[in-house]
């Protein structure tokens, strides 16, 4: 197959099963690899899509600039559409993220914009501080990920289908943390349209407020914090909001930590804190569903932005976590 350029390399990665999760619990795990995606994670497809719109209700045009507020992957997807397109990329990021992501949205030729990590009420949180520089320039948007809906159209209209299709609608339970909450909206719209029965479990670090929204109806913050990056969220996002959820799965940062390099040594999969978080989730689900049930979940990115953190053992050390221990779940 030959594609068009890069934007129609984005999206269609495959499902992969993970076989050493499959074999404990007697059930097909199944991972979607995101980070074969061009800018190497699940979040080049609410990239594409946000651009697309706003290319198509006329808000960018020519030359324009995109402004955005990031943990890092939104932003990286943004840099590679924007240079595909022709636009100017300007990131604004907590300063509590990797120096991998950093750099690299800087090779990619993005104007990074590093600033105090505050929390979403504060006026001087990075998604505030994006919007409002925003709107000074002309010709350039905000992508605001968390509140632009296009974000979770983008996996209505591709990931969800593409995840029925490659389970031939043999899917039980579906899995993921959620950040903005398109992956996990976008996801369960489609697939709650094929087969209402089918179980939607967000996962959920601590230091966020998902899990008692979920469970207990307020979106109270639990102790935190985690040294995930880019899940979570301490606020109901508009792409979350009216999205049919069945349940919710906490997970420790050392039950991560664990998963990760658990799956690495085991399976050989070199995989970021989100696809632990999420492979955790999967795992329970799958026990408690029993054998013979598919999980499907998210392998948002691999590991290679995260050495100075989640693979550094000096980091993991000063956060009171170990690496290389078996999870206390398997």
């Amino acid at each position: 197959m030959i594609l068009d350029g890069l934007t129609q390399a984005i999206g269609n990665t495959p499902l992969i099963k993970i076989e050493s999760l499959s074999e404990l619990t007697g059930c097909n795990i199944l991972g979607k690899a995101e980070f074969m995606n061009p800018g190497g994670s699940v979040k080049d497809r609410a990239a594409l899509w946000m651009v697309k719109e706003a290319e198509t209700n006329g808000t960018l045009t020519k030359n324009g600039t995109v402004v955005e507020g990031t943990a890092g992957n939104t932003g990286i997807g943004l840099a590679h559409v924007c240079n595909n397109k022709g636009y100017d990329c300007i990131i604004y990021m907590p300063d509590n993220q990797s120096e991998e992501k950093v750099s690299l949205l800087k090779t990619l030729g993005a104007e990074v914009r590093v600033v105090p990590t505050v929390p979403y009420a504060n006026e001087e949180n990075y998604q505030k501080q994006a919007g409002r520089y925003a709107k000074t320039i002309e010709n350039a948007i905000w992508a605001n990920q968390f509140d632009n809906t296009a974000n979770r159209l983008a996996h209505y209209e591709t990931t969800g289908p593409e995840i029925w299709e490659q389970t031939k609608g043999n899917i039980n339970a579906f899995t993921c943390a959620t950040g903005t909450g398109g992956t996990l909206a976008g996801v369960s719209r489609y697939l709650k349209e094929k087969r209402q029965d089918i179980q939607i479990i967000a996962a959920d670090p601590y230091g966020s407020a998902i899990y008692n929204w979920i469970t207990e109806g307020e979106p109270i913050m639990s102790p935190g914090p985690s040294i995930t990056e880019g899940i979570g969220n301490s606020r109901i996002t508009k792409n979350l909001a009216d999205t049919q959820i069945d349940g919710a799965i906490q997970v420790k940062d050392q039950e991560m930590v664990d998963m990760v390099y658990s799956l690495l040594h085991k399976d050989g999969w070199f995989l970021g804190s989100s696809s632990g978080i999420n492979l955790c989730s999967a795992y329970e689900v799958a026990k408690k569903l029993g054998p013979g049930n598919t999980i499907v979940t998210i392998l948002c990115d691999d590991g290679s932005k995260y050495q100075s953190t989640l693979f550094n053992q000096e980091f993991l050390e000063r956060k009171s976590l170990r690496a290389g221990h078996e999870t206390q779940r398997l």
